[in-house]
This record gives structure tokens, C-alpha cells and sequence, in this order.
């Protein structure tokens, strides 16, 4: 009998004191449960400032499905930090697969929230309707304070076609009632010479960074108002047909700005375009008032379009080729581009750039990134080029077919011999990572 009950205890406690020692753990559960309470330290009652560091690590999806949990994670929800940065996504169904924002959160921010965007940008699909969404929600930020703007094409430039005077007036909206505006990307779109003057006329004090590549309806006298304006400016993206000798005389200036980047797009709008030239004179000028910017240039020429650029020396950081470049162009680079950091050729041809790397690796003394796509260089160029610039060669993207095996090497232990110079190891590439 003894010996049954002491069986029976220690199936249901694991001895004699099982069920006490139950009693004991489920008191204590019950216990800790009611301290965390009396401590406020239970989820419902998590202080303000954790949850919005909670909050600021969700997806805005998952954001608005905590808010549902109860009245204080949904006024943490509203919060204003959570709502000083925002990015409208506005697409169209029949346009695009991607998701867009809901017109009842674009509603809700608006009537809530607009004044306390601070660092704003709207992706917009190839749909004109998307671009005039856009606009719409542009024209009631008359409460905004925004620090950061930024119009994004994700496919065809859908802004330019709307309506300019549409464009202008929703732009104007934010430049006059942002007063603290420090960057403006609006790439592709209607803005013209006066908007820019309204844009000057309240953010002068604080605009750092402009980019406004194609952008038809801007001349080089609006360009020269920000520059005339904005002493704080370190960024600026545009056209080449709105660079200029006056330009970057006047960005040279002792009372103008000291440019860190500038990022030039040289683009063949029609097949044997005609391109002005830059003086050596306003280049030398440019390093000399700020030695250390970055001059960025990105090319989409056709072969003949090229013969106004490298035939002086140009302070050329970072050279980016998206058509096909011959041999000549690339020769000229070696010769007039000391300052190069990076070069990217998307393609050349069938002829081999042996003799243009290597000009390129011995004049090029700061050169530490370069990638090659539809091109062709022998194997032995190639390690005597990475052999040249040795290990400050931090980027060397190189597709496999540009390699062409020779009496010297061949593909399979190429990669050898370019890790020993690189001290790492190294592969071609099979997809160009730029």
C-alpha cells in the first residue's frame, strides 16, 4: 500500500513533495506576474520611449497592425518621430507590380502627420497618374517643414509628363514653406529658372546638396543663382549643356560654396550632338579653390560625339562609360585624367585595351576601382596592370570573357596570380557588380 502511494506521488510530482513543489513554482509565476505589473514593465505598459524604439525597427505594414493592440501602442503609433521620415511609394495596378501606398494612410498623414515630415521622397511608376498623386500630396504639405526631398522615376520620367505649371505650383508649396530644405533631388522633371529662384529665395542658408540631371527647363542663369545664393552647397548633379566656364569660375570664388562633389551627366540625347568645351583654365581654378571635390562624370555618347572631352587635362575623380568607348577615348583618359579613382567601361569593342590599362595604371597614381564589361584584354596586360596599381586596388570587377588567355596565362590560374598582387583573393566576375 505504502509502496503504491509513494509510486502514485512520483508520477504526479516526481516524489513526495512534487505537487508543493507545484504549488510553489505556479505562486511564483503568479507572483512575478504581479510584480512586473506593479512595476509597469508589463507589454501594454511599455514606456513611450521603447516602444517608439521598437516601432522604428518595423515595416510600416507591421507598425500599423501593433497599433491595433491597444490604446497606448496606437498613440505611439502617431508618435512624431516615427512620421520625420516617409517614403510615398505611388503606383498604378495596370502599370506596375509593386505594392503603393494606401490612399487612407496618405490621407491620415496629411491630417495628422504633415507637420512633422522632415525627410520626404516619393517613388513614382511610368503612369502620369502616379506623377500627379505626387503633386497632389506636394500641394497640401503647407504645414511641412521637410529638411530632405527627393522625386524618384523608378521607370520612364513620368514627371515631365504633366502639366509644368501643375509641377511648379505643387513644388513651390514646399519651397516656400520649408525653410530649412538641405536636400533636393528632382531629377527628370519640369522644374524651371524661377521655381529655382523661389527655392533659393527660402532655403539659401541651408541647401547642401541639389541634384537635377535633366532638367530641360532650367538655364545656365538658374544654375548660376544657386551658385550666387548657396554658400553651403557641397553637392550639386546636372547636365553637362548646363556646365559652363562661368560656372565654375563663379563656384570658384572665394565668397562661393566649396564643392565636395559634382556630378556631371554627359548624355546623347540625338546621334552626332554637338558638345561645348570646357576651358582648362575654369578646371584649374575649380581644384585650386576646392582640392579635394570629387568631379563625377557619367557618359552616354556616341563614338563620335567624343571628340570634344579628354583632350586636356580634366580633374576627372570617378568616370563612369555606359556605351561602347573606343580605344582612342579610352588612351586619351590615361593621358588627361591624373585625378581618376574609379573607371567603369561597360564596353569597347573586339579591339584589346592591353596598351590603354597600362598607360592608365601608370599615370593614373590614385586609381583604386575600376570595372570592365564587353571588352577584351589579353591575360598578361591585365596582371601586369594589377601588378602596377598593387593593393590600393579596392574594386576590380571584371567579367571573365574579358579575358583573353595568351602564351602566358591562361583563365584557370589567372586568378592566382592577381590575388598575389591584389593580397586577396580574387575571381572574374560572372554578372559586372557596378
Amino acid at each position: 500500500m505504502k509502496r503504491g502511494l509513494q509510486e502514485n506521488e512520483q508520477e504526479e510530482g516526481g516524489g513526495p513533495s512534487g505537487g508543493y513543489q507545484k504549488s510553489i513554482k505556479w505562486s511564483t509565476k503568479q507572483d512575478g506576474e504581479k510584480e512586473l505589473e506593479e512595476q509597469g514593465a508589463s507589454w501594454e505598459c511599455l514606456p513611450q520611449e521603447i516602444l517608439l524604439h521598437i516601432f522604428q525597427y518595423l515595416p510600416l505594414l507591421d507598425r500599423a497592425f501593433a497599433s491595433l493592440v491597444c490604446r497606448g501602442w496606437n498613440q505611439a503609433f502617431h508618435m512624431p518621430e516615427l512620421w520625420r521620415c516617409f517614403e510615398f511609394e505611388l503606383n498604378q495596378p495596370a502599370s506596375s507590380y509593386l505594392k503603393a501606398t494606401h490612399p487612407e494612410l496618405i490621407k491620415q498623414i496629411i491630417k495628422k502627420h504633415s507637420n512633422h515630415l522632415q525627410y520626404v521622397s516619393f517613388k513614382v511608376d511610368s503612369s502620369r497618374e502616379s506623377a500627379e498623386a505626387a503633386c497632389n500630396i506636394l500641394s497640401q504639405l503647407v504645414n511641412c517643414s521637410l529638411k530632405t526631398l527627393g522625386l524618384i522615376s523608378t521607370a520612364r520620367p513620368s514627371f515631365m509628363e504633366m502639366p509644368k505649371s501643375h509641377f511648379i505650383s505643387a513644388l513651390t508649396v514646399v519651397f516656400v514653406n520649408s525653410k530649412s530644405l538641405s536636400s533636393l533631388k528632382i531629377d527628370d522633371t519640369p522644374v524651371d529658372d524661377p521655381s529655382l529662384k523661389v527655392l533659393v529665395a527660402n532655403n539659401s542658408d541651408t541647401l547642401k546638396l541639389l541634384k537635377m540631371s535633366s532638367c530641360p527647363h532650367v538655364s545656365p542663369a538658374g544654375i548660376m543663382c544657386v551658385a550666387d545664393q548657396c554658400h553651403g552647397l557641397r553637392e550639386l548633379a546636372l547636365n553637362y549643356h548646363l556646365l559652363s566656364d562661368e560656372l565654375l569660375i563663379a563656384l570658384s570664388s572665394e565668397k562661393h560654396v566649396h564643392l565636395e562633389h559634382l556630378r556631371i551627366d554627359v548624355v546623347s540625347e540625338n546621334p552626332g550632338q554637338q558638345f561645348h568645351t570646357i576651358k582648362k583654365s575654369s578646371w584649374d581654378a575649380m581644384v585650386r579653390h576646392s582640392p579635394k571635390f570629387n568631379l563625377v562624370m557619367y557618359f552616354y555618347l556616341y563614338e563620335e560625339e567624343f571628340d570634344p572631352f579628354f583632350r586636356d587635362e580634366i580633374p576627372v575623380t570617378h568616370l563612369y562609360f555606359g556605351r561602347s568607348v573606343s580605344k582612342d577615348v579610352l588612351g586619351r583618359v590615361g593621358l588627361t585624367c591624373p585625378r581618376l579613382v574609379e573607371l567603369v567601361v561597360c564596353a569597347n569593342g573586339l579591339r584589346p585595351l592591353d596598351e590603354e590599362l597600362i598607360r592608365i595604371a601608370q599615370r593614373c597614381t590614385q586609381l583604386s576601382a575600376i570595372g570592365l564589361g564587353e571588352c577584351e584584354v589579353s591575360c598578361s596586360a591585365f596582371v601586369e596592370f594589377v601588378k602596377m596599381c598593387g593593393d590600393r586596388l579596392k574594386q576590380l570587377s571584371i567579367m571573365e570573357e574579358v579575358l583573353v588567355p595568351d602564351h602566358r596565362y591562361e583563365l584557370d590560374d589567372i586568378h592566382w596570380e592577381v590575388s598575389k598582387h591584389l593580397g586577396r583573393v580574387w575571381f572574374p566576375d560572372m554578372m559586372p557588380t557596378w
